[in-house]
Order: structure tokens, then C-alpha cells, then sequence
């Protein structure tokens, strides 16, 4: 993609384009009218002379024809005055004749010529002063073309800081508004026309902004006030069930599984509205949390996906030093449920292998893969993976890359190419990957 010009500079280049274009047509018209003008009354008055010399060698034969201007030549059964001979055979009328002059240099003229009674009369005009002419009027219209298009270009300079100073102050007070967090009305800065009329829809626009927030904060204290309790419900009655006694082993691992969901569904909630505030506000910091610690929590809340298939989960510390992130631990294991849960949910058989590394966790599957050209999209809102299992309504991976936009992490999914699978990657940290690995 071609960078976009600035409104000013696009301004000024239309201006100077405009003045030079102007002036170009108009210096193109004048030379060629000139030229037009001059050809006409040079030949008309040939032609006049001419016709003149002829009748004045047919009324005294014995008198040599002359003009001021040009050089005559009259030829009669009686006289011939120095007349090239390759003249004698041209029509009537005015000719261009291009030929080697006395002083070796190439000549222009124009050639008169008459016949009457017997009588032939030629009229020699020079216009290689005329051409010099030319030349002459070429020079001053360029420095008229150089000296219009400047001028526009300044105009157009001038013009640009004159229309654009009220947009520009405009762009500040919007760039200051949002760094001092509070609206100020835009409108009452401006006078009734398109800059106004600019500021007074932002100012409606902000107003719109400002209850969507403030019902967004209703919203987000409504759901914390009526998801939570009874979650906490849930929570606390499977609690009291897996302390009684006479519970059977099958209905004792089935409350384990609602106990598990219950605090995942809480986890989940906590990450979102805490994703709501932080996108507003910033990002929550200060609490330190055990990236293999939160991970090896997701891996047993995520076994009952396993559903009986042959698959081997395994966890592995490979990096150097133990992996400690600047987030609260509900955000890293929200994440990192969407990317083991989904390896967990598309691979049929074979192994889930999560990788804890000195600033990343890799979480490579033997599923049915991807594509690389759909990589990208995996992360998009509503999009879901067309291997088998798929499921749910696209939004997980969503969260994920909100999650590492506002943390400033980088998670990437890409095919393996040593066998089927996929390899999820999520960086704690801004890096630079090639487009089609990286989804940020």
C-alpha cells in the first residue's frame, strides 16, 4: 500500500499542478498564435509584393524589380536578375525553402511566387530572424510558466495554513480532551461553518460515547453482582457435597467436574470484566504470577475433555530460569485455557505437549492442523477451526489476542511441518514475526 499524502501537502501539489498546468496551456496558445498571425502577414504581404513586381516588370521591362524587405527576382523573355534556377518550375504561390546560404549555414525562407504574360516574378523573404523571434518568446514564456507555477505553489502554501489552522486546532483540543480524560465541548471554539459543523457532530458523538460507557459500567457491575453469586452458590454446594461420606466415587468425580467449571466460569468472567477495565483504564499490574504453575492448573481442569481418546498431555519445563509474569493470574490462565483447551478439543489421539520456555509457552498438537493461510484468521472474532471437534462460537482465541494486545504479549499459530498438528505460541512480550505466523 501506497502511504497516504497529508492533506496539506495534497493541497499545495493540487495548487502548484493547477498554476503550472494554467500557465503551460496558456504559453502553448500564445506561441501558437503567434505563429499562426505571423505566417499569415508575412505571406500576405509576399504575396502583395510579388503580385506588385510583376505588374511593375510587365508596365517598364527595362526597370530592375526591388524591395525594402526582401530580394526581388523578375524573369521575362528580356531580363533574369540572379535567379537560382531550380526556382523555375514552382507553382504560383507562397513556399517554405530550406537551403545552404553564401555562408555555408543552413537558411529558412519563404518564397513568393508569380506568373503572368511571360512574366515571372520570385520574392525572397529571410525568417531566420523570425525563428530567433521564436527562440526568444520560447525563453519568456518558460520563465512565465517557472514564475506562475512558484507563485501557486506559495499561494497554495499560504492557502493550505490558512483553511487547515482550524482543523489543526480542532486535532488538539481532541488530543488534549483525551489526555486529560474529560470531554470539553468542541463547538463553542468555532464559528457556523464546516469546521463548526465538524465540531458540533463530535461533540454529539462524545455525548454518545459517554453513555455507552456509562451503561457499559452499569453493565459490567450488574453481571459481576449477578454471575458471581451464583457461582458462588455453585461453588460452595459442591464443596459441601464432595465432604459427604456416603457419596459414591462416580457421582463424587461428576461434582468434581461441575466444581471445575464452576471455578473456570469464574476465572472466565473475572478475566473479561477485568479485560472491559483494563481497556478503559489500562492494564492491571503488580501481581507477579508462575507461568508453569497457572499452566499445570489449566491442564487438570481442562482432563475432562479428554472423554476417553487416546491422548497424553504432558507438561515440560524447558527454559533456564522459572517463567514469572507482570499479570494477574486469571488473565495468564484464561489465556492459556483457550490455547490448551482447544489442542485438547481438535486432537483425536496422539499428544498435547505444553512447553514452558524462559519467555514463552509453546503448545504443539498432533490434531488435523491448519492451513497457514487460515492462521490469521483463527483469531478473529466468530471465526472457528474446521478441523473435527470444532465448536463453541469463535470467541476464545478472540479474547486471547485482546488479552495480548492490552499486555503487549504476541500469540502466533502456525502448522507444524514435521507431522499433522498445530503449534500455538504465546510470548510474553512486543516481538517481530513474519505476518503469516503471527497474529497480535
Amino acid at each position: 500500500m501506497h502511504p497516504r499524502r497529508k492533506l496539506r501537502f495534497r493541497l499545495v501539489l493540487s495548487f502548484a499542478l493547477f498554476g503550472f498546468g494554467l500557465t503551460t496551456l496558456f504559453a502553448i496558445a500564445s506561441f501558437d498564435i503567434r505563429s499562426r498571425v505571423e505566417d499569415q502577414l508575412v505571406s500576405s504581404s509576399l504575396q502583395q509584393d510579388v503580385n506588385q513586381a510583376v505588374e511593375h516588370a510587365i508596365d517598364h521591362p527595362d526597370e530592375p524589380a526591388h524591395s525594402q524587405l526582401m530580394e526581388a527576382w523578375i524573369k521575362s523573355n528580356q531580363t533574369l536578375y540572379k535567379m537560382p534556377m531550380a526556382w523555375q518550375n514552382l507553382e504560383p504561390g507562397i513556399h517554405d525553402i530550406t537551403e545552404i546560404g553564401d555562408d555555408g549555414k543552413l537558411r529558412h525562407y519563404k518564397l513568393a511566387v508569380q506568373r503572368k504574360k511571360n512574366v515571372i516574378g520570385f520574392l525572397r523573404y529571410d525568417v531566420s530572424r523570425e525563428d530567433l523571434g521564436d527562440q526568444q518568446l520560447t525563453f519568456a514564456l518558460i520563465v512565465t510558466v517557472v514564475l506562475f507555477t512558484l507563485l501557486s505553489l506559495a499561494l497554495g502554501v499560504w492557502l493550505s495554513r490558512k483553511v487547515l489552522k482550524p482543523l489543526s486546532q480542532l486535532a488538539v483540543r481532541l488530543s488534549d480532551s483525551r489526555k486529560n480524560g474529560k470531554s470539553e465541548p468542541l463547538a463553542t471554539h468555532y464559528s457556523d461553518d464546516e469546521v463548526g459543523a465538524l465540531a458540533m457532530a463530535l461533540d454529539e458523538y462524545a455525548a454518545q460515547l459517554g453513555v455507552m460507557a456509562e451503561r457499559e459500567r452499569e453493565f459490567n457491575s450488574d453481571v459481576s453482582h449477578e454471575l458471581r453469586t451464583p457461582l458462588a452458590v455453585i461453588a460452595s454446594t459442591t464443596e459441601l457435597l464432595l465432604d459427604s461420606p456416603d457419596m459414591t466415587e462416580k457421582i463424587r468425580e461428576r461434582v468434581k467436574r461441575i466444581e471445575r467449571a464452576s471455578r473456570q466460569a469464574t476465572e472466565l468472567i473475572e478475566a473479561l470484566l477485568l479485560l472491559v477495565r483494563a481497556e478503559r483504564r489500562g492494564p492491571t499490574r503488580g501481581e507477579i504470577s508462575e507461568v508453569a504453575k497457572v499452566a499445570a492448573d489449566v491442564i487438570e481442569s481442562q482432563r475432562p475433555q479428554l472423554r476417553g481418546k487416546p491422548i497424553e498431555v504432558e507438561l515440560r519445563i524447558t527454559g533456564r530460569k522459572v517463567l514469572t509474569v507482570n499479570a494477574p493470574a486469571v488473565v495468564v490462565s484464561v489465556a492459556l485455557t483457550n490455547l490448551i483447551g482447544n489442542a485438547i478439543k481438535y486432537t483425536l489421539a496422539g499428544t498435547v505437549q505444553i512447553d514452558v520456555g524462559d519467555r514463552s509457552v509453546e503448545v504443539i498438537d498432533t490434531g488435523p492442523g491448519i492451513k497457514p493461510e487460515d492462521a490469521q484468521r483463527l483469531f478473529q472474532r466468530g471465526v472457528r477451526g474446521e478441523g473435527v471437534g470444532g465448536s463453541g462460537a469463535g470467541l476464545g482465541l478472540a479474547i486471547v489476542r485482546r488479552l495480548c494486545d492490552l499486555y503487549g504479549w504476541t500469540v502466533s499459530m502456525h502448522p507444524r511441518t514435521d507431522t499433522n498438528g498445530a503449534i500455538a505460541r504465546l510470548i510474553f512480550e512486543r516481538v517481530s514475526v513474519p505476518p503469516q505466523n503471527l497474529i497480535v
